[in-house]
């Protein structure tokens, strides 16, 4: 699997679907061509000092070699946002997690493909966050 090096590549990504799990945020992007899946991870300086972020980035890493190594579609793009609880769940959690938000992205694309229905996958720039403010109104 490649990695993703350019911004336009990551910019890309986060204009693209976006599932939010509690260790981590994944961007699936669906290229449209038929070439081998593409990686990215993304940890910003929020998350602390660059030693806690470069350990987040190798937690993600591990974990989308176990998980994504499988199961990434080809054509498209993964783009793996670190948060501050990738740090300190469990390795086991943080595979769940990332095996959940791939199998939300695969039913989504497959409704896609039927043509069925809404969207399953959330807009990065709304994430969900419109629907909760107007529930609260």
């Amino acid at each position: 699997m490649e990695h993703i090096r350019k911004r336009k590549d990551f910019l890309a990504a986060a204009r693209a679907s976006s599932l939010a799990r509690p260790s981590l945020v994944l961007q699936v992007r669906d290229r449209g061509d038929e070439a081998p899946a593409r990686l990215g991870f993304t940890t910003t300086k929020k998350l602390g000092v660059a030693v806690r972020r470069n350990r987040i980035r190798r937690r993600l890493r591990a974990a989308a070699r176990a998980v994504l190594g499988l199961r990434a579609l080809p054509g498209h793009d993964y783009v793996l946002i670190g948060r501050s609880a990738t740090a300190d769940v469990s390795f086991h959690r943080l595979v769940y997690d990332l095996e959940k938000a791939v199998d939300k992205a695969e039913r989504a694309a497959h409704m896609n493909e039927r043509g069925g229905g809404t969207e399953a996958l959330s807009p990065a720039h709304d994430n969900g966050r419109e629907a909760a403010s107007e529930a609260k109104s």
